[in-house]
């Protein structure tokens, strides 16, 4: 199915100057909301003994963000559906920063628990409405890469934002990472203003045009591919550091190094996955970087035995990522006159799948079968998702 935002196409109006800087502009809001939603799992202690809380209990601090996005994402797609995109995107960065400025006045844990929750709320809908915006300023073949580079900021921010917010976090207090991440909002705003051209609302755009996208039965079996499929790598990730250290044999000293390569393999899988879509086209991309999914977790598994190739197996995780780009585009094909709401509700689904996979490799782990048999839970969560995809293909060519 030929991709259009509805009823109209603006990539032949727009440069290619403008396109490159509104898609920097668009990972740079990506940056701040991946920096504030990863750098806080580095700070949970120092947050904990603010708050007077322990830190287990701190972590439900990690939930309720997660909670914002899932309920945010479609909350906000519908309720601003007619509002233009470049004025929407502006209002989600100066949101996110006042969320996360106010955050560091939190004096108690409810009122941060609740800013938290309101935090996440943007998340979903801003890397909705940015992709479908990146999207309808290029030609069909350059949507994954286009979606890619908006995604790139999300993927650079678990290489540099998080462990620099951790750092800024510990050297001058947890307070200093949330004003970090207000300040890179307020950064992406001003460049969403500066650099995106002013688009042209959609016809027909309204709350019940983008509530008319999940009556297809294609939009929710990719909404699952992504919820099942995307469910292995926080099985694995979610428990890397202990795996590092009581499997893999790292020193203490070592993981803060180590660590990063998973970040490193989601920005490299960001950049490979939309070039395999160019070559391959959508579905065959999607098909063969699921089945490369699959593969890695069994790798990771025998590479985990020893420091080095533990190293190698936390990059080929962080590569599993190299899906997203062609799965959002397909997503945005089967939702073609109400993509808003369906890109939005893929953030709610992977946040599911954060929840999910993680508490999947606990019950293994708990049943007494060892941290590295995360790894098969990971594969097992990979194939569930690429079986899914399967059956949205063979639907697609037999309806």
């Amino acid at each position: 199915m030929p991709y259009k935002i509805r009823s109209f196409s603006v990539s032949d109006k727009i440069s290619a100057a403008s396109r490159r800087m509104s898609q920097l502009a668009f990972a740079v809001g990506g940056f701040a909301i991946g920096t504030a939603e990863f750098v806080i799992m580095g700070l949970l202690p120092e947050v904990a003994k603010t708050m007077d809380v322990s830190e287990p209990m701190a972590g439900h601090f990690i939930s309720a963000y997660a909670t914002g996005v899932v309920i945010g994402a479609p909350v906000l797609a519908v309720l601003t559906a007619k509002l233009p995109r470049k004025g929407l995107l502006i209002s989600l960065m100066l949101i996110y920063a006042l969320a996360n400025i106010i955050s560091t006045a939190a004096p108690d844990y409810t009122s941060f628990l609740i800013l938290r929750f309101l935090s996440g709320f943007p998340h979903g809908v801003y890397f909705g409405v940015a992709a479908v915006t990146a999207a309808a300023m290029v030609p069909l073949k350059q949507r994954p890469q286009a979606i890619g580079n908006v995604m790139l900021g999300l993927t650079v921010a678990t290489l540099f934002g998080m462990p620099g917010g951790t750092w800024l976090g510990q050297l001058f207090g947890w307070r200093a990472a949330f004003v970090f991440v207000g300040v890179i909002a307020l950064l992406a705003a001003f460049m969403i203003w500066r650099f995106m051209p002013v688009m042209p609302t959609a016809k027909g755009a309204s709350p019940l045009a983008e509530l008319g996208a999940l009556k297809s039965l294609q939009v929710w079996l990719m909404l699952a591919v992504i919820g099942v499929g995307s469910g292995g790598l926080f099985a694995v990730f979610s428990y890397i550091k202990p795996i590092l250290l009581d499997v893999s044999g790292v020193p203490l000293v070592a993981v803060p190094f180590i660590l990063p390569l998973f970040g490193l393999g989601m920005v490299a899988g960001n950049l490979v996955g939309p070039r395999v879509a160019l070559q391959l086209g959508i579905m065959r991309a999607i098909f063969v970087t699921m089945i490369w999914s699959i593969l890695v977790f069994p790798l990771f598994y025998f590479l985990s035995a020893a420091p080095l190739t533990a190293a190698l197996a936390t990059f080929l995780i962080g590569t599993t990522f190299a899906s997203q780009p062609s799965i959002q585009t397909r997503i945005m094909d089967v939702s073609a006159r109400a993509p808003t709401l369906a890109t939005a509700l893929l953030h709610s689904f992977f946040n599911i799948a954060n929840a999910v996979g993680a508490y999947a490799g606990g019950v293994v782990i708990l049943a007494g079968y060892g941290w590295t048999s995360t790894a098969w839970v990971g594969a097992a969560f990979a194939l569930g998702g690429w079986l899914l995809f399967l059956l949205s293909w063979r639907l697609d060519r037999n309806p």
